[in-house]
C-alpha cells in the first residue's frame, strides 16, 4: 500500500481539529502567522536556490560543449 493513503486513512477530521488546537495552545495566535511567513519565505528562497542552481548546471553543460 502506498504510505499516503495508510497515513490518510489513520487521520481523520477530529485529529486534524486536535492537531489545529494544540499548534494553537502551543505557539498562540499571534505568533502563527509569524511561523507562515517565515516558513513561506524559506521555500521561496529554497525554489531560487533551485533555479539558480539548475542554471548553472545548464551553462556547464554548454560551456563544455
Amino acid at each position: 500500500m502506498n504510505l499516503l493513503t495508510i497515513f490518510l486513512g489513520f487521520v481523520g477530521p477530529w485529529q486534524i481539529a486536535i492537531i489545529v488546537a494544540l499548534v494553537l495552545l502551543l505557539f498562540g495566535g499571534r505568533k502563527i502567522p509569524e511561523l507562515m511567513r517565515g516558513l513561506g519565505t524559506g521555500i521561496k528562497e529554497f525554489k531560487n536556490a533551485t533555479k539558480e542552481d539548475d542554471e548553472n548546471s545548464q551553462e556547464n553543460i554548454e560551456d563544455k560543449k
